[in-house]
């Protein structure tokens, strides 16, 4: 296991937190954002021309014609990135740590097969892109790095990329005093003194070193979507049960953190706009 750089969460303790997802596997998938039309059009096509200049180098092979991208993705889920990219013309396979979220990913006709991803047995499999939505933070960066580039094609793109936001400031800070209120030392009770940008940009840098790291891919590229999203309060509090403090909360402390969330939203109207922003790392296999 590598080291991580400062203000990094350990992998191997995000990965504790990974495996609670699955509590609420249902909850997760209802909850959680999609991510930009523009970002999953840009994964989708690199894996187009990767897959393309495959079929150019397999001429004459049958089963290479009219074949779609492939893609892995990491961290799967419930599938919420693989339908995207399944509706954006590519053949997904996910890899997930949870049964119970990898159930959810297969109703809707995704294929999982559940592992680390570092242990993972690819069997012989290559692929157009790997993606990971949310995820790679779990992973060790450097082996999972590693792992991406044995399976991708040349000129396969890795993208991991990560969904993040701020409610207005007065409404962050009344979020905070509820956590410091329910949660005293919670990392939420300093949430309205910094942004989203502050926790998410040291695992995009994390992620850079780890792709430079193993000298096999090009030089990584950083890349942002910013968005909007209007939340209502029974939206609002229907996401908050599916972030990683909130799974392992016993069920009294997460009722008077959500009604106090609630209370707050009440007092600002009901309802808030949240902006937002979409960070991803891309890098071709070399």
């Amino acid at each position: 296991m590598t080291s991580t750089a400062p203000g990094v969460p350990d992998p191997a303790e995000l990965r504790q937190v990974a495996s609670s997802f699955g509590v609420d596997a249902d909850r997760y998938d209802r909850a959680r954002p999609r991510y930009p039309d523009a970002l999953i059009a840009a994964v989708a096509a690199a894996a187009g021309r990767v897959a393309a200049a495959g079929r150019v180098a397999a001429a004459g092979r049958v089963a290479a014609a009219g074949r779609a991208p492939r893609v892995l993705d990491v961290g799967v889920g419930t599938g919420i990135v693989a339908r995207q990219l399944r509706a954006a013309g590519c053949d997904v396979l996910g890899v997930d740590v949870d049964d119970r979220m990898a159930e959810v990913a297969r109703r809707d006709g995704t294929e999982v097969e559940v592992a680390r991803f570092e242990e993972w047995d690819p069997a012989g499999r290559s692929f157009d892109a790997v993606t990971a939505g949310q995820t790679w933070h779990w992973v060790d960066p450097d082996a999972g790095a590693a792992r991406a580039a044995d399976v991708l094609r040349p000129g396969g793109e890795l993208s991991v990329f990560w969904n993040a936001g701020d409610p207005p400031p007065d409404l962050a800070a009344a979020f905070a005093a509820v956590y410091a209120r329910v949660l005293p030392g919670s990392p939420m009770a300093t949430a309205g003194t910094r942004t989203s940008i502050d926790g998410y940009a040291p695992m995009v840098a994390r992620a850079a070193d780890g792709v430079r790291a193993g000298g096999r891919f090009a030089e990584p590229r950083e890349h942002r979507f910013d968005w909007e999203r209007t939340y209502t309060r029974d939206e609002w509090l229907d996401w908050v049960p599916t972030t990683g403090l909130a799974t392992r909360l016993p069920a009294e402390q997460l009722r008077a953190v959500l009604d106090g969330l609630g209370a707050a939203i009440d007092d600002a109207g009901g309802s808030f706009v949240q902006r937002g922003f979409t960070l991803a790392l891309t890098a071709a296999r070399a």
